[in-house]
């Protein structure tokens, strides 16, 4: 189809014909995605009129290329019967999708109007829990018998090929639809057509159970380069199948949600332009208040010392120096540490070699700024920059050391705090940068003021 046709004026001249079979020659040289977003610019009346008249495949294709909040508003605001016409033909995964995004009374209603098989279906996969491979899985399987000849397979694949997720992989399974082995088209193409499947199948299948964590998915697919993957339940039957593209959708909203944890905001469901105001202003407005809470504590350490800011003004002139190196070293190690956990390159049980690796790090880190304020507190005074109270080189060591406390204290805190929330069940990026730097700021204070202390009584203090 010419990209030219892909608009929305287009769309409506081509209804206004009023020729269903001119309407779909066209639209089939399109791909789903393209017609989708031409879409956009449609009401909703037309672009359910458009939907009726594609056929049926298609017509999947399209609806479920439309953004959630589309597919919900198009499904809430039509009769339950003509939203569940729909849903039964869309693929499984992605019908549990939409009906778990539906308000609780539509989709009893939609549910109601379902063929008992389809519901069925949607009311099994929407009962698995949120980041589960089972939640994203498909049911769309085609699967084999291990007695089946490969030109048998072959028929029999021609006949659900237009019905399946994918006839790339294909599941040989017993009369009780346990998990034998996989054959892909590959081996049943290069085999010969008499050869049983029991003899040219893989035996020893990589698989994932249906409870475990979207990652443990990921994790298998990429490792093993596979397009799709078998979801077999704790007895190993076969209850589904988890494709490349449902993993990535599923991790591209994990890592959305991770990403916008770690800047200090709940994740927005929808497109940042599309988010209303009332929507921006909770999700971004609770996490700040939050924060804010917790830098007045900054504020309850700064009067703590005000005396000895007061006695010696030049105090005051590292405090930022000294809080944002402590909260930037918590800031490194947190988002350092959440990655790894989240790609399983660390286990619970790492947390004390963690430990002592980001007690080296720390405290190289903590060595090499504090040099370099050293450096720059004596440059100042050799070129008659600043006084520093004619005490430079205690200046210079005072921020040296509590440098080297503030980063060390930082890295520490920033690296244990996702271990110890992954520890009591939480998610470990609610340990977000802008929190480790606020928790981090308090301490660097006391840390700076304790040491500056030491080292100025009786000198400046």
């Amino acid at each position: 189809m010419a990209e030219e046709l892909l608009d929305p004026q287009t769309l409506r001249e081509l209804l206004d014909l009023g020729n269903r079979h001119a309407l779909n020659m066209v639209l089939e040289e399109a791909h789903p995605h393209d017609i989708a977003e031409a879409c956009a610019g449609l009401d909703d009346a037309t672009l359910w009129e458009l939907l009726r008249q594609i056929d049926s495949p298609l017509k999947a294709g399209v609806f479920t290329h439309l953004p959630m909040e589309r597919q919900v508003q198009l499904a809430e605001s039509r009769p339950p019967g003509d939203a569940a016409d729909l849903l039964e033909i869309m693929p499984s995964d992605d019908r549990a999708d939409l009906v778990q995004a539906l308000g609780l009374e539509a989709k009893q209603e939609i549910l109601q109007e379902m063929q008992p098989p389809q519901r069925a279906d949607v009311e099994r996969l929407v009962a698995y829990p949120a980041g589960t491979t089972g939640s994203v899985m498909s049911s769309d399987v085609a699967t084999l018998r291990s007695e089946m000849t490969v030109d048998a397979a072959i028929s029999h694949l021609r006949a659900l090929a237009g019905h399946k997720e994918t006839i790339y992989y294909n599941y040989v399974i017993d009369q009780v639809n346990t998990l034998l082995g996989i054959v892909s088209l590959r081996d049943l193409v290069t085999n010969d057509g008499q050869s049983r499947l029991f003899d040219v199948m893989n035996k020893e299948p990589v698989s994932v159970r249906a409870n475990d964590p979207i990652e443990e998915a990921a994790n298998k697919i990429r490792g093993y380069d596979l397009l799709a993957l078998p979801v077999v339940s704790p007895e190993g039957k076969l209850v589904g199948i988890v494709t490349v593209d449902d993993v990535m959708d599923a991790t591209e909203e994990e890592t959305t949600r991770d990403m916008h944890k770690l800047g200090g905001s709940e994740a927005l469901d929808v497109p940042y332009f599309e988010t209303r105001f009332r929507t921006m202003i909770r999700k971004r407005g609770g996490w700040l208040a939050a924060l804010f809470f917790g830098e007045m504590l900054t504020a309850s350490a700064m009067g703590k010392y005000e005396g000895a800011i007061a006695r010696a003004a030049v105090l005051a002139l590292f405090v930022p120096l000294i809080i944002s190196s402590g909260g930037n070293s918590g800031s490194q190690a947190t988002s350092i540490i959440i990655r790894s956990l989240a790609l399983r390159e660390l286990r619970l049980r790492d947390w004390w070699r963690v430990f002592g690796h980001e007690l080296m790090t720390g405290l190289t880190l903590g060595m090499l700024l504090g040099m370099i304020g050293f450096v720059r507190i004596v440059t100042w005074y050799w070129f008659g920059w600043q006084e520093y109270e004619g005490h430079p080189y205690l200046m210079g060591f005072a921020v040296w050391l509590s440098l080297i406390g503030v980063v060390l204290f930082g890295s520490l805190v920033g690296s244990m705090l996702p271990f110890i929330l992954r520890r009591i069940g939480f998610d470990p990026a609610a340990a977000s940068a802008p929190f480790v730097a606020t928790l981090v700021d308090v301490t660097g204070l006391v840390i700076y003021f304790t040491i500056a202390t030491a080292f100025l009584q009786g000198v400046l203090l």
